[in-house]
């Protein structure tokens, strides 16, 4: 497998576990939060996507996002399907953006986020994505928990 090859199998991988547990939060918990300055459960599914789009964002500019605005401003929360369709998209362009780069650009790009005082090699900060990802997958998993609900076995 090629390095590029290995990136996107780790994206697949991970968001192929996160829809498995995203799956099992019903509608009736998609508003759940365990405290008032939590995410709810639609809100960290919504998180998740949207930070992976802005990421995208910051990797095309090589650091500072810029002006940024997102496609998910003011967007209503309505159910899981809903915002996965309206994310497929822009997944389908960061995964060409990734395929673009040559074998050496994982190590002679850099990503450099003034404004977060960041300096990363492009390789470094496309796992760093990934790892955004997972994280809030257990996350998730730790509030299905709280709430006392099944947990999906995303452990396959």
């Amino acid at each position: 497998m090629t390095q590029t090859e290995i990136l996107l199998l780790n994206f697949e991988e991970i968001r192929r576990r996160s829809i498995k547990l995203w799956k099992g939060i019903t509608p009736e918990i998609f508003f759940w939060k365990p405290d008032p300055d939590a995410m709810n459960c639609l809100e960290m599914v919504r998180h998740v996507l949207e930070s992976e789009h802005l990421f995208h964002v910051i990797v095309e500019n090589r650091g500072n996002p810029g002006d940024y605005i997102s496609p998910w401003e003011n967007k209503s929360y309505t159910d899981l399907q809903n915002e996965l369709d309206f994310a497929q998209p822009f997944r389908e362009k960061f995964f060409e953006t990734i395929r673009k780069f040559k074998p050496d650009d994982f190590t002679s790009i850099e990503i450099i986020r003034t404004e977060k005082g960041q300096r990363r090699k492009l390789g470094d900060y496309l796992l760093r994505i990934a790892y955004h990802e997972a994280v809030h997958t257990g996350q998730l998993l730790g509030y299905l928990r709280t709430i006392g609900l099944e947990r999906p076995l995303i452990w396959d």
